[in-house]
């Protein structure tokens, strides 16, 4: 049977025809997020929400595009949506880390400089270099070498993170 004529069973109830159908198209839309995503486990998933949400949605299909664009589209809109789950679950476990080690330097009678809250708000990889150098004394060839990148790379990220606790601070 010819894809829109498959296309046409499916929108129509035909579980069948809708099996058959997504069966077709599993591993072009697998391959397309492995290619995105170069994680086998992350494409897994986000192939079988693919086809959750085409057998929810298969009656909105207008077929002004392929099927196999309409199912990308639906698998891109997925994965940005897990990429912006994924990066406010990771501000809120950075939130919950920093409230724990408050609470741990509070109850040890220590001070939580309010320096270390706006380091907290700088990105991981700014975030290291500044500590390294400023806490630690370490020159920028040498944190160039610990974390495998240029020294100019080093300065430019402690100019710019140093330039934010600044703005942060005032």
């Amino acid at each position: 049977m010819e894809e829109h004529e498959l296309i046409r069973q499916a929108m129509r109830g035909d579980n069948t025809a809708l099996s058959q159908l997504l069966q077709q198209h599993y591993d072009f839309v697998y391959k397309y997020l492995l290619k995105i995503t170069l994680n086998p486990s992350i494409s897994e998933d986000i192939t079988q929400e693919t086809v959750i949400r085409c057998i929810e949605k298969i009656k909105l299909y207008n077929g002004k595009s392929k099927f196999s664009s309409w199912l990308m589209t639906i698998a891109t809109h997925l994965l940005i949506d897990q990429g912006r789950r994924r990066k406010r679950e990771k501000l809120w476990q950075e939130q919950e880390q920093i409230s724990r080690l408050k609470w741990q330097t509070g109850s040890q009678n220590e001070v939580w400089p309010d320096v270390l809250n706006s380091l907290a708000k700088l990105p991981q990889e700014s975030r290291i270099p500044v500590i390294l150098k400023h806490y630690y004394g370490y020159t920028y060839e040498e944190i160039g070498q610990m974390l495998s990148i240029a020294e100019g790379t080093v300065k430019s990220r402690v100019h710019h993170a140093l330039k934010q606790l600044r703005k942060e601070l005032e």
